[in-house]
């Protein structure tokens, strides 16, 4: 096999490596091997075009022709022309399967279903990572940088997954890279034979780097040698770095987020994604406080968003207009003057660890005094951060509206309008008919909307046998509702996905809201909300009221009041104090949402249900611990790839440095100089050959490197001055050495392309004398060890002196 055959095959053998790390993400991994075999088409077409040959930038351009012909074949063949030669309905295609696929990836927990859409992105992704690695690697013949493609492959994998074996697919992918530089390395070796070494070293005499009096090792033996011990010290840094769990996205894709566990903002357009980590918090911990002059507490619901698109398999927001909050909020749609309504002021702070950008407050809000940068969004009645605002030690105002509708104007509530009843009434075609069929069976006998709306949730929160179970495995997709339906257990994600859903089959407006239960009551009259509030719930319009809460999760939150047949509307609680909730008691039970444990993840079920609650992991943020983890596995990714630049900025600051006070010094000085002006030529593609003189030498960078008048007397002038060094009996200093070899750089530099000179600062060829110095240091600390051994050994061998007896 041919070297470059060779190293074709390692790119795409790095490639699937890295591409591993993906693997735990959806289930089943059946896409691997479809990627798997279009990437070894992709990679034998280089090959042939290659043997050709061709132009590299037309070697690249067939590969990517290529690479699209066959997702077309594989994703768009219906849409496309003859079935193979994309078109407009291609792209179109690509375009509908990729949208699908974000959605997708936004909404399921890991492993996610293999939809149409992901696998797309999956096969995708690799072939063009491929792609981007055959080119660097084999067409240009550039592997280092072709481990920024593998370790952006790698990173996203990694950072998505919490899979317990992450340290496995690390080992695959780091395996993978060395591998392909091991092939580019025996690729040139076999091309231009043994590294120029330099003439014998003198008293004195400044190396190239860490090289030893030893004698040389192989250097694709030393190669193996620095990937095992290379290997081995990075399989630490992943042990100490903490897991990334969540859905695929975990809140940390959207504007200005950051993730939930960093303590950054959620994407306002993606809410659905992190209220798992607010409720597998161990500690409850108090996000919010606040105070209140309303008689009772016990409805006071603290409101973040609405999710009102309704897809089949979950509920989200819907990408909306926002304007400027205004000084008063207008009157919330449909609500009539004859309905019965009291405003309250609430008083809230947010904890300096809850950093969201959603703003949290009773519905409907009236008035909103808070400073900072936020916007309103006023079919939702919610206020969202802007440019990186968020709820972090925030403190503010709300003045809202306790609506108090009697049974009866709910049962008189007319027709809702047409516009707001074709929106909020859609339902998918993939919702199972169970769904609708069983609506219609729990609200039989219901003479109007506001009869049907008070079975649904008698139905959940008390009638129809329903368990409040975070262990569940309710499952995902299409068909999550039904099984849930047949299961009769989930948490307040089920329940209100399914009210709303059944709500909307019956014609009946609805959507989902998502915030906290009223918390607990202080002994300072305030109110604490804690982790464990995070609640969902369905909200369902009337005509006349507006938009209306129910709650059918059992034992969750409070039943309103204009719900209960034998409970009046009015309160009579003392306006003295507020009424504790169900919360306020202390419980081995779990608050206002149970803990959503790691099987829940699987079932899609409270990975999509919230805005991230909790900003942080901590009860004052993340662990020291997580922090100095982070910064070091940060700059371990950053550092890594840099190492040969800040290796080879050094070795050139040592070499050049003083000129040296003694003749001895001088003449060191001199042979580092020429050092340094053949390693520069080396990392400009001009490799050192040790059977020529410096004179030689000096000609041979001259006429490869095309240099000018001006580099090419000062590398003359520079091989004139080692000669001297050599063979004079009193060589004498030269002086402006240093600039000569500036002026040599600058030379090579400029009779290269860009692509050169990027290659030559950031992986300079001349950083292997690091690897042949380490490897000589380390055979010569083995011989050490292996004579000290055998001495030792020797001496336990030798037979001890008879002792004399006594006569």
């Amino acid at each position: 096999m041919s070297g470059r055959a060779r190293l074709a095959l390692s790119a795409t053998a790095a490639t699937l490596m890295a591409s591993g790390a993906l693997i735990p993400l959806v289930d089943p991994a059946t896409w691997f091997v479809q990627a798997a075999i279009l990437l070894a088409l992709q990679s034998g077409v280089g090959a042939l075009t290659r043997r050709v040959p061709l132009a590299r930038p037309v070697t690249v351009a067939v590969q990517a022709l290529v690479t699209l012909l066959l997702l077309t074949l594989v994703f768009a063949r219906e849409q496309a022309i003859a079935g193979v030669l994309p078109g407009p309905d291609v792209f179109r295609e690509f375009g509908l399967l990729l949208q699908a696929g974000g959605d997708d990836v936004g909404q399921y927990a890991i492993p996610a279903p293999l939809s149409d859409g992901i696998r797309l992105m999956l096969v995708g992704g690799v072939l063009v990572i491929g792609l981007a690695v055959d080119a660097l690697a084999v067409t240009f013949r550039t592997a280092a940088p072709a481990g920024l493609p593998l370790l952006a492959l790698y990173s996203v994998a990694a950072g998505l997954s919490g899979d317990g074996a992450g340290w496995l697919w690390f080992l695959l992918a780091a395996a993978g890279y060395l591998l392909l530089l091991l092939a580019e390395g025996r690729d040139r070796l076999s091309q231009w034979g043994r590294v120029f070494g330099g003439a014998a070293r003198g008293p004195g005499r400044i190396s190239g780097g860490l090289e030893s009096d030893t004698g040389a090792v192989a250097p694709i033996r030393t190669g193996r040698r620095i990937g095992a011990v290379a290997l081995g010290i990075a399989l630490v840094v992943p042990i100490g770095l903490p897991a990334l769990d969540g859905g695929l996205l975990d809140g940390s894709g959207g504007p200005g987020g950051s993730g939930s566990g960093g303590g950054g903002t959620i994407s306002a357009v993606n809410p659905l994604v992190a209220l798992q980590d607010s409720l597998n918090e161990p500690d409850d911990r108090e996000v919010i406080s606040y105070k209140t002059n309303a008689e009772s507490t016990e409805n006071l619901y603290l409101r973040i968003v609405s999710l009102d698109q309704f897809d089949g398999t979950t509920w989200k927001t819907t990408v909306r207009r926002i304007q400027d909050v205004p000084s008063r909020l207008d009157d919330p749609p449909g609500l009539s003057p004859d309905v019965p309504r009291t405003e309250i002021q609430t008083n809230i702070s947010a904890a300096d660890s809850y950093a969201q950008n959603w703003l949290p407050m009773p519905y409907p809000a009236s008035e909103v005094d808070i400073s900072g940068r936020w916007r309103y969004e006023p079919v939702g009645r919610a206020l969202v951060g802007d440019r990186g605002q968020t709820t972090r030690g925030a403190q503010y105002e709300v003045k809202s509206l306790v609506v108090n509708p009697t049974a009866a104007q709910l049962a008189d509530a007319p027709e809702a309008p047409e516009a707001l009843q074709r929106e909020f009434t859609k339902v998918p075609d993939s919702l199972p008919p169970v769904v609708s069929t069983e609506a219609r069976k729990i609200t039989q006998g219901a003479s109007n909307d506001y009869e049907k709306a008070v079975k649904l949730q008698d139905y959940f929160a008390s009638e129809g046998g329903f368990t409040y179970n975070t262990q569940v495995r309710a499952g995902s997709g299409p068909a999550a509702i039904a099984r849930f339906l047949e299961q009769k257990e989930g948490f307040c994600v089920h329940f209100s996905f399914a009210m709303a859903s059944m709500a909307r089959t019956l014609g009946i407006p609805a959507r989902v809201a998502v915030g906290f239960t009223p918390g607990a009551a202080q002994a300072d009259g305030s109110m604490s909300v804690g982790l464990r509030d995070a609640h969902a719930w369905p909200e369902l319009y009337f005509e006349g009221v507006g938009w209306t809460r129910f709650e059918p999760t059992p034992n969750r939150g409070t039943v309103p009041d204009y719900t209960r047949a034998d409970t009046p509307s009015d309160d009579a609680s003392d306006p003295a104090a507020p009424e504790p909730t169900q919360s306020t008691a202390p419980s081995s039970e779990p608050s206002a949402s149970a803990s959503c444990p790691a099987d829940q993840q699987k079932q899609g079920g409270c990975a999509s249900t919230a805005p991230a609650i909790a900003g942080g992991s901590g009860g004052d943020g993340p662990p020291l611990g997580m922090i100095l983890a982070v910064t070091l596995g940060a700059l371990v990714v950053i550092a890594v790839p840099l190492l040969p630049m800040l290796w080879r900025k050094r070795i050139r600051a040592v070499r050049l440095g003083s000129p040296g006070r003694t003749a001895e010094e001088a003449s060191a000085r001199t042979l580092a100089a020429w050092l340094e002006v053949t390693d520069t030529a080396w990392d400009h593609g001009i490799t050192p050959d040790e059977s020529q003189t410096p004179r030689k030498a000096a000609a041979r960078i001259v006429r490869v490197g095309q240099l000018g008048a001006a580099p090419a007397e000062s590398v003359h002038r520079l091989a004139a001055a080692v000669e001297q060094v050599l063979y004079a009996p009193r060589p004498q200093p030269t002086a402006g050495l240093v600039d000569d070899v500036h002026r040599v750089r600058d030379g090579l530099r400029a009779a290269v392309g860009r692509p050169a000179r990027l290659r030559a600062t950031l992986a300079p060829r001349s950083a292997a004398r690091v690897v042949w110095a380490v490897s000589e240091r380390w055979a010569a600390a083995r011989a050490r060890w292996a004579e000290r051994v055998a001495k030792r050994w020797a001496a336990l061998r030798r037979p001890s002196r008879p002792s004399q007896q006594q006569g």
